[in-house]
């Protein structure tokens, strides 16, 4: 009997996790107006394929993006259809959520030490953030949807940009919370706040927080490999 019992709660457990997946997908698809994707996830046994690299589950030696990405539906199936999320993930209940940025929200993500520095600068600075998000190996700031030339003004006006300090606008993607594996955990470091009154969580401009995110990326050089 308690064998059966064991079993039971296991199960009872991973209902449970796999509902707050799709729970979440429909909050960002539904209520939110987010278009997101499901993605294949890290390594479930936890194995490194390289030193530097994150465990990656996709099908694909040597993943050039290895981490949560999209995969099959690729990122242009991106959909806020209610009826889609909830087929895809009564399907693939486990799979990681993923937000194609551009539309409704855009991102900015640094290295994890030099993004929490940067969290700390614009806090000491009365900045307002939204929401903020560790990934194994990054801190991505979810901002306002900003175009591909408003951002190169700001650039611009840098002296110098690292290449530690990535944008992740229209045609990108963020993998966003929750998600849980052996090797991999993505987690809210600040929740979405809705403010009275709205709809959708509060984003800051990208223009608010340039200056900061570069300051803190010139300490923070993280090679070529783009990782998730």
């Amino acid at each position: 009997m308690r064998e059966i019992l064991g079993r039971r709660r296991k199960h009872s457990l991973r209902r449970k996790g796999r509902s707050a997946l799709l729970n979440a997908a429909l909050t960002y698809a539904e209520q939110w107006q987010w278009r997101v994707v499901p993605g294949v996830g890290y390594d479930k046994r936890g194995i490194w394929r390289t030193a530097e690299a994150v465990p990656c589950a996709c099908p694909r030696p040597n993943c050039p993006v290895p981490g949560a990405h999209p995969l099959d539906p690729g990122l242009l199936g991106a959909t806020r259809d209610p009826r889609m999320v909830r087929w895809w993930w009564t399907r693939t209940p486990d799979a990681p959520i993923v937000l194609a940025t551009g539309d409704r929200v855009s991102a900015a993500s640094l290295p994890a030490e030099a993004g929490a520095r940067a969290l700390a600068a614009m806090e000491r600075l009365g900045v307002r953030l939204g929401p903020v998000l560790a990934t194994p190996t990054r801190l991505v700031i979810l901002v306002e949807p900003y175009s591909l030339a408003e951002l190169g003004e700001l650039l611009d006006s840098q002296d110098w940009v690292p290449t530690s300090l990535r944008y992740h606008g229209d045609g990108g993607y963020v993998a966003l919370p929750p998600y849980s594996s052996n090797a991999a955990q993505l987690r809210w470091v600040r929740p979405p706040v809705v403010d009275p009154g709205a709809s959708t969580p509060w984003l800051p401009r990208i223009g608010n927080l340039v200056d900061a995110l570069v300051r803190a990326g010139r300490t923070a050089p993280d090679g070529d490999r783009l990782r998730y």
